[in-house]
């Protein structure tokens, strides 16, 4: 079946999202062979975009490309998902650490929208809005941490943990004990409370990481 794209995006960043996502789903198991000629006819583009993904993807470590066989899908172990939220809590607590340092209502204003945001979609129940408002309440705590070289080292590696994000959230039938944990980071951040925040900030990701785990096991179960 052929993979719809939209022209007005990188056709690359296109395909690298779908399979980014159909490998951490599960939905492209570890060992299965992709070819090129396979993914362009799916996706109906040129190689390029086709070889632009590979390229990303395997920066990721999801797949491996290995001359002259072929390209095989690694997907994720226990230990992949052990060092991406190893490497997120390390990178989010310095941010965390000077995030608390902002002042001025106006700088809190678009993590403060995030999480109300949040809270919205929990009420709907609305699973990929409450992904997206999610993502942005992490991001703005780099944002707010006014460190380029940190923030540039989240926003390589924020696809991959949009794709698990959108795994793990539906673990959660109610997003609203989720909606309230990130309401508690933000006003313990506020506070200036440093410890406290970074306790709530573990635990949040710990959760994190524990919910892929348990995914993980139920697809070998």
């Amino acid at each position: 079946m052929s993979q719809d794209v939209k022209r007005g995006e990188s056709l690359g960043a296109q395909v690298t999202r779908v399979l980014r996502h159909r490998i951490v789903r599960g939905e492209l198991a570890p060992g299965a062979r992709l070819t090129e000629e396979g993914l362009a006819e799916e996706f109906s583009v040129s190689r390029g975009p086709i070889r632009d993904a590979i390229t990303q993807l395997s920066f990721e470590k999801l797949i491996e490309l290995q001359r002259p066989r072929g390209i095989y899908v690694i997907g994720l172990s226990k230990d992949d998902v052990d060092q991406l939220y190893s490497l997120r809590g390390a990178l989010e607590q310095l941010a965390l650490s000077r995030a608390i340092r902002a002042e001025g209502d106006s700088r809190w204003e678009a993590i403060t929208r995030a999480v109300e945001r949040m809270a919205a979609a929990a009420d709907a129940g609305d699973h990929p809005a409450f992904v997206v408002a999610d993502l942005e309440f992490h991001t703005q705590i780099y944002a707010l941490a006014e460190h380029p070289r940190l923030e540039g080292v989240w926003r390589q590696y924020l696809p991959t943990f949009s794709a698990l994000l959108e795994v793990t959230i539906n673990h959660d039938e109610d997003l609203h004990e989720s909606a309230a944990d990130h309401h508690l980071l933000l006003e313990v951040m506020r506070s200036g409370r440093a410890e406290e925040a970074a306790t709530v900030l573990t635990a949040h990701l710990d959760g994190a990481r524990d919910r892929m785990l348990s995914e993980l096991a139920d697809r070998r179960s």
